[in-house]
């Protein structure tokens, strides 16, 4: 989440009570029913829908369109907790469906933040892909609205510790809803070390753990993605990050233009922003996964609007040249600090952003299934 990188939000200790965080779940209640058992009597209904996915345009089995890439983007929940109004009247701005809505969530198990597969996210789902992005976190706030959270900690995660009281009941969720959908646990994640999540060894071994118990339970219709931020600062921190290529079905990056929200002068264009690390993932990790810009985003030049729409009205031809990107997710969502507004609401930025999703680069069939 680009939160992450505005520096505002307050940086979770790295020696988190556990005790206190599985009180917290305890008293959510949400996990037990009256006889002891999981609540998972709620299910998603099965979304799969038509025929096999046909064409020379077709995905393949992780989703990876063979032409063009997927277009999709995030978009927060409105004042009124409706996912669904907020991406329908982006869609009506910018002329289009999306191809893929990316959301978020925690692992505190309420129906707000906690449940895969919300009922919005269920609807969404009918006619787009759905990415699910899970962190290994309990927010203090609904919607993470100010970037505050408690650590979980990997080395939990991979012991099994919440196996029963949250994983679970989330795979048997996803099992149900047959679809296939994309799934990042915990995205960003050279940037939650300094947040004490763990070590590098520890995500793996959770990230490895998490990966074998949706195998366990029968879940197989996730494609199962790993984001990181790109930043090639924390190049050796990344490689130590990768759980292993049978883990892992898409390598995910989080770049950005920020310009003035990190006071800086130095502007750069659609490709200086994401080609370093672009060419570093595959040249390092993998050559041979498909490439999500899981989110990206550029702020507004002050001095010269008509910046913002060059920015994005260059994507289509830039993304031709990067081949190995299957899919392309706005993040439009201002964060914390001053100059820091990504979104593409209106004016120039909307102008282009509109372009750019009209090339046929991004009209690739979306599969029902």
């Amino acid at each position: 989440m680009s939160g992450r990188h505005s520096g505002s939000r307050r940086r979770a200790g790295a020696a988190v009570v556990l005790a206190t965080v599985a009180a917290f779940l305890a008293g959510i209640g949400i996990w037990a029913t009256a006889d002891g058992g999981p609540a998972d009597e709620d299910l998603p209904e099965n979304a799969v829908s038509g025929g096999p996915p046909g064409g020379p345009c077709a995905p393949d089995a992780v989703l990876a369109p063979r032409c063009g890439a997927w277009w999709g983007a995030y978009i927060p929940y409105d004042e009124n907790g409706s996912l669904t109004a907020p991406v329908y009247a982006f869609e009506k701005k910018i002329g289009r469906r999306l191809d893929l809505v990316y959301t978020y969530h925690d692992m505190s198990g309420n129906e707000l933040d906690g449940r895969l597969l919300t009922p919005d996210e269920q609807e969404l789902g009918r006619d787009r892909l759905l990415m699910l992005a899970w962190e290994s976190t309990v927010w203090k706030e609904p919607h993470h609205a100010g970037w505050t959270e408690t650590q979980l900690g990997w080395k939990n995660i991979a012991s099994g510790r919440y196996d029963t009281e949250i994983v679970d009941p989330q795979i048997r969720r996803i099992k149900a809803y047959g679809k296939r959908v994309f799934l990042s646990f915990d995205q960003e994640v050279d940037a939650r070390i300094k947040e004490g999540a763990g070590t590098p060894e520890e995500y793996v071994a959770a990230y490895r753990h998490l990966r074998d118990r949706f195998e366990r339970l029968g879940a197989r219709n996730v494609v199962w993605v790993w984001t990181v931020s790109g930043y090639l600062g924390s190049a050796d921190l990344m490689k130590r990050l990768y759980p292993g290529d049978e883990y892992v079905d898409w390598l995910a990056m989080d770049q950005y233009n920020y310009y003035t929200c990190h006071k800086t002068t130095d502007w750069k264009d659609f490709e200086r922003s994401q080609r370093p690390s672009h060419d570093w993932l595959i040249e390092n990790i993998s050559g041979e996964k498909p490439l999500m810009l899981a989110e990206f985003a550029t702020v507004p030049d002050p001095a010269d609007p008509d910046r913002q729409r060059e920015w994005y009205a260059a994507v289509p031809q830039v993304a031709r040249t990067m081949p190995k990107v299957k899919a392309m997710v706005h993040w439009n969502r201002a964060v914390p600090g001053e100059g820091c507004d990504l979104t593409v609401n209106g004016g120039p930025g909307l102008e282009g952003y509109r372009l750019a999703g009209r090339d046929d680069w991004f009209r690739q069939p979306v599969p029902s299934r």
